[in-house]
C-alpha cells in the first residue's frame, strides 16, 4: 500500500518574494487559497467518533477523507495546468510544476483504484498463520488477485473449491468475533491509510498558511493603490557595509487607515551604525521611526514597501523598545520594568541585527536616563549593530553623536517657519529645546482666550 506523501514543507515555500510579475494572477492565487480553505472545511465535517478507535472505523474514516482529497486534487491539477505559463517568479513556476509532475492521471487513478479495494465489497480476504493451540495469528489482509477463471467458469458462476462456513444472522457474538478478526487483518492498512490522509491534508494546510502571505499582499497593494501611496521592491544589500536609504519613506499602518495623503521621509544613512532622531513632541518622530521597522521587516519578508526607493542591509534580527504607559500589572517601577525588557533582548540580539528604541528610559530623569541608554547603545555598537533611537534627551544625544561621528546620523523633527510641525524628519543636530512654550500657548491660552470670550458674554460686554 502506497503512502500518498506528495510535498514536503520546503517544496512548496516559494522564494519570498512576490514578484510585480505575478500581479496579473492575484485570482489565480485567491482561488487557490479557497479552495484549501474549503478542504479543510470539508475535512473537519467528516466524522470521526471519539467513542470507537477500532481499525475499521480508522479506515472507513480515511477512506472518506481521501476520496474527497483526491477531487481536491484533481482540482489543484487543473488550475495549475491552465495557469502555468503566467507566472515569472521561481517560487511559482517551481511550485507549478511540482503539481504537475507529481499530479498525473496515473496517480490519481491508482489512488482511486486503492480506495475501491478497501471498501472490501466484496467482502474481506485475510491470511493467517496457526498458533499455540491452534488459534490464529498473524492475521494480513491479502489482494484477492485476479480472477484466473476462463468464461465459462465465470458465466457458470463456479469458483475453485474451499471450505467454507456461515454465521446465522442472529449470532450476535460470531459476528463480533469475525469483526475483531477482520480488525486485526485492516489495522496495518487503517494506519498507512490513516497516515497517508495526513500527509496530505499537511500539505494542503502548509499551502494554505503560504498563500495566506501571499493574499495579503495582494490586500495591501490594493490599499496602497486606494490610498495613491508609493510602491517599491526595496533593493536588499547583503555586503557587511551597513546601508539604509529612502525616498518618500511612509508608514504603512497611518497610510492603510488614513485613506488620504501621509506625509514621507528621505534619509541617507548608509554606513550609519546609530541613528538618533530628537525634536518636539507630535513631530513625527515615532511615525518614522514606526515606518522604518516596518519597511525593513516587510523588505526581509520578500514584500514591497511604502516608499518611492528603499534600500537596506540585510538584519539578523529586528528588535524594538518602546516606552509603555503605567497599568495595572506593574510589579515594580517604570524603569525597572523597561529594564527588565532590555535584559530580554540583551538575551537573544545578535550582531547585525537592528534595535529600534522609542522614548526609551524617559521614567528616568535626564541624568540617569542618558547614562543608561548611552551604556546600552554603546554596547550594542560595539557588537555589529544597528541603533535607531528616537529620545526628548538633549544630553543623550549630543553625547553619543560625540562618540560616534564618524558612524552617527542626527536627525530632528522638522518645523515651519512659523513654529508648526512639518511632520517630518530631517538631519539636523538636536536643540536644547523641546519647545514647551509652544505647547503652552496651544493648550492654555487658546484655551484661555475661549473662557475670557465666553465671560464676556456672559457678563453682557
Amino acid at each position: 500500500m502506497k503512502t500518498f506523501l506528495l510535498f514536503k514543507a520546503r517544496d512548496f515555500h516559494p522564494d519570498a518574494r512576490w514578484s510585480a510579475n505575478d500581479s496579473a494572477n492575484s485570482d489565480f492565487v485567491r482561488e487557490l487559497y479557497v479552495l484549501a480553505r474549503e478542504t479543510i472545511e470539508g475535512e473537519q465535517k467528516i466524522y470521526r467518533s471519539i467513542f470507537s478507535r477500532s481499525p475499521s472505523a480508522l479506515l472507513n474514516q480515511s477512506i472518506q477523507s481521501l476520496e474527497m482529497l483526491v477531487g481536491v486534487l484533481g482540482r489543484l491539477k487543473t488550475m495549475c495546468s491552465e495557469t502555468q505559463d503566467g507566472f515569472h517568479s521561481q517560487g511559482f513556476t517551481r511550485f507549478l510544476g511540482m503539481v504537475l509532475a507529481e499530479l498525473d492521471e496515473n496517480y490519481l487513478a491508482e489512488i482511486n483504484e486503492h480506495l475501491r479495494h478497501l471498501r472490501f465489497k466484496n467482502g474481506t480476504l485475510l491470511a493467517a498463520g496457526l498458533g499455540r493451540a491452534n488459534k490464529g495469528h498473524d492475521y494480513t489482509l491479502s489482494n484477492p488477485g485476479p480472477d484466473t477463471r476462463n468464461w465459462l467458469a465465470r458465466m457458470s458462476g463456479k469458483r475453485p473449491q474451499s471450505f467454507s462456513f456461515h454465521i446465522n444472522d442472529r449470532d450476535e457474538e460470531g459476528f463480533r468475533a469475525l469483526g475483531e478478526l477482520a480488525d486485526q487483518g485492516i489495522d496495518l492498512a487503517a494506519d498507512v491509510l490513516a497516515q497517508s490522509d495526513d500527509h496530505i491534508m499537511n500539505f494542503i494546510k502548509m499551502m494554505r498558511q503560504e498563500l495566506a502571505f501571499f493574499v495579503g499582499c495582494i490586500n495591501l497593494e490594493a490599499a496602497f493603490l486606494d490610498a495613491d501611496a508609493p510602491l517599491c521592491f526595496p533593493k536588499a544589500e547583503t555586503s557587511p557595509a551597513m546601508a539604509l536609504s529612502a525616498v518618500d519613506l511612509r508608514d504603512v499602518s497611518l497610510t492603510v487607515a488614513r485613506k488620504g495623503p501621509v506625509v514621507g521621509n528621505n534619509i541617507n544613512a548608509d554606513g550609519k551604525s546609530l541613528i538618533m532622531i530628537t525634536g518636539a513632541n507630535e513631530g513625527g518622530k515615532s511615525t518614522f521611526l514606526r515606518s522604518m521597522g516596518t519597511a525593513q521587516l516587510m523588505m526581509q519578508c520578500g514584500m514591497f514597501v511604502c516608499a518611492r526607493y528603499f534600500s537596506a542591509g540585510i538584519a539578523a534580527g529586528l528588535y524594538s523598545h518602546y516606552k509603555r504607559e503605567e497599568f495595572l500589572g506593574l510589579k515594580s517601577g517604570k524603569l525597572d520594568e523597561e529594564l527588565e525588557r532590555m535584559s530580554g533582548i540583551a538575551d537573544v540580539v545578535k550582531p547585525h541585527a537592528m534595535v529600534l528604541f522609542n522614548e526609551s528610559f524617559s521614567s528616568a530623569n535626564e541624568r540617569e536616563g542618558t547614562v543608561i541608554a548611552r551604556d546600552i547603545i554603546q554596547g550594542l555598537i560595539d557588537s555589529g549593530m544597528r541603533v535607531v533611537f528616537v529620545t526628548h534627551f538633549y544630553k543623550l544625544a549630543e553625547s553619543v553623536h560625540a562618540l560616534h561621528a564618524a558612524g552617527s546620523l542626527l536627525l530632528r523633527a522638522g518645523r515651519t517657519d512659523s513654529g508648526g510641525c512639518t511632520f517630518t524628519v530631517v538631519e539636523g543636530a538636536p536643540e536644547r529645546t523641546s519647545y514647551g512654550k509652544d505647547l503652552y500657548a496651544k493648550v492654555f491660552m487658546d484655551s484661555g482666550s475661549v473662557l475670557m470670550k465666553e465671560a464676556d458674554h456672559d457678563s453682557g460686554q
